[in-house]
C-alpha cells in the first residue's frame, strides 16, 4: 500500500510539473499579452510581459497595457525587437518615473559610477528594433531638477503614435545615430532641449509644449546623416502666456539638422527662431548647422523675415526631399 502511495505521489508531481512546462512555454510563445495592475491580465507589472518575450524573435509580440499607474523604470533590451507595448487611454495608461541626472543610484555600479548620468535618468529605454508605442504616457516626474529624460530611444525604426511624452529637461532622447524613429498624432511637452539627439526622427502631427522660455530641440545630427529632425503639420504650443520666449533649436552638435514644415507656429517663438550655442568647444555651429522651415504659419509666421541670417526658408521645390519615405531612407512605419 505505502509503494502504491508513493507511486500515485510521483505521477502526480510529474503531471503537476508537466502542465506548469506547458503553460509557461506557451505564454512564452504567445503573440498577445495583457498587463493589468488588479492581477485580470498575464503580468502586473510591463517589464515582467517585456522580460517574457522570447529573445531575437521575429514575430511580433503585442502587450495590451490595461489603464493605471505603472511606476516602473522599464526596458526593452536589444535582443527583444518586434515588441508593441499598447494602452487603452493614452491619458490613462501611465508608464512614470522620476530619477534624473545627479540623482545618487539605487545599487552601486561596477564602474564606479555614483549617479545617474543623462543617458541613464530615462522613465522607458528602447534599444529593440522595430518596436511600437500606442495610446499611452511616459513621463518623467523628477520636476525642474536639471536633466531628467522621459523616454530613451536607442534602436532602429521605432514607431510612437498616439502618445504623451511628458517631461522637463531633456524629455525626449533620441540618442542614437543611423536610427529611424516615426512620431504620429502624439504630445511632447518639456522645458529645455526637450526633444534632443543624433537620430533621424519623422514627427508627423504632433503638438509640442514649451514649459518655460528656452530651447525647444537640441540635435545632434552627426556629419554625413541625410538628415536629423523633422516636423510637419505639427503645432507649437505654450503651457501659459508667461512663456513667450522660445526658440525652434540650438545646435548641441556642429552638424545638427531641425527643419519644421507646414508647422503652426504659437507667438511664444521668438523672431530669430533660432540659436547658435556657440562655445569653445564648437565655435562655429553657425556655419555647420541646418535648420530651415517651409509654410510656417499661426501667430508668429508674421516675423519669419527676422530669422537669424544662417537659417534657411525653403521653397516649394526644396520640401520634396523631406517627404516620409526619402527622410526614412524607404522604411514605411505605417505597415
Amino acid at each position: 500500500m505505502n509503494k502504491l502511495i508513493v507511486h500515485m505521489k510521483y505521477i502526480l508531481t510529474l503531471l503537476l510539473l508537466t502542465t506548469l512546462s506547458i503553460s509557461a512555454q506557451t505564454l512564452d510563445n504567445k503573440l498577445s499579452l495583457t498587463v493589468a495592475q488588479d492581477g485580470s491580465g498575464n503580468f502586473k507589472t510591463i517589464q515582467e510581459a517585456i522580460n517574457n518575450v522570447k529573445d531575437n524573435s521575429e514575430k511580433r509580440v503585442v502587450i495590451t497595457i490595461k489603464p493605471g499607474k505603472y511606476v516602473e523604470k522599464l526596458e526593452i533590451p536589444a535582443s527583444k525587437p518586434f515588441i508593441t507595448l499598447k494602452g487603452i487611454d493614452r491619458n490613462k495608461t501611465i508608464i512614470s518615473f522620476d530619477d534624473y541626472s545627479g540623482k545618487p543610484l539605487r545599487e552601486p555600479d561596477p564602474s564606479g559610477k555614483k549617479e545617474f548620468g543623462t543617458s541613464t535618468s530615462y522613465s522607458f529605454l528602447i534599444k529593440g528594433n522595430d518596436c511600437t508605442l500606442e495610446n499611452l504616457t511616459v513621463e518623467n516626474t523628477a520636476g525642474r531638477v536639471g536633466q531628467a529624460v522621459a523616454l530613451h530611444i536607442k534602436s532602429d525604426k521605432v514607431v510612437v503614435k498616439n502618445c504623451n511624452i511628458l517631461g522637463n529637461q531633456d524629455t525626449l532622447f533620441l540618442s542614437q545615430e543611423n536610427t529611424r524613429t516615426y512620431f504620429e498624432n502624439c504630445f511632447i511637452n518639456g522645458t529645455t532641449d526637450f526633444i534632443f539627439g543624433a537620430a533621424t526622427v519623422y514627427f508627423y502631427k504632433c503638438t509640442i509644449e514649451s514649459l518655460t522660455n528656452s530651447y525647444i530641440t537640441a540635435a545632434s545630427t552627426p556629419q554625413g546623416q541625410a538628415y536629423g529632425f523633422v516636423f510637419v503639420d505639427c503645432k507649437l504650443t505654450a503651457k501659459d502666456k508667461s512663456v513667450d520666449k522660445v526658440f525652434l533649436g540650438r545646435p548641441w552638435r556642429p552638424y545638427a539638422q531641425t527643419i519644421f514644415i507646414n508647422t503652426d507656429i504659437g507667438s511664444h517663438i521668438i523672431p530669430e527662431g533660432w540659436n547658435a550655442w556657440i562655445d569653445t568647444r564648437f565655435p562655429d555651429k553657425d556655419k555647420t548647422a541646418y535648420y530651415a522651415e517651409y509654410g510656417s504659419k499661426g501667430a508668429s509666421a508674421k516675423n519669419i523675415s527676422q530669422r537669424v541670417s544662417w537659417s534657411h526658408q525653403l521653397k516649394k521645390e526644396d520640401i520634396e526631399k523631406y517627404n516620409k519615405e526619402l527622410v526614412l531612407n524607404g522604411w514605411n512605419p505605417n505597415k
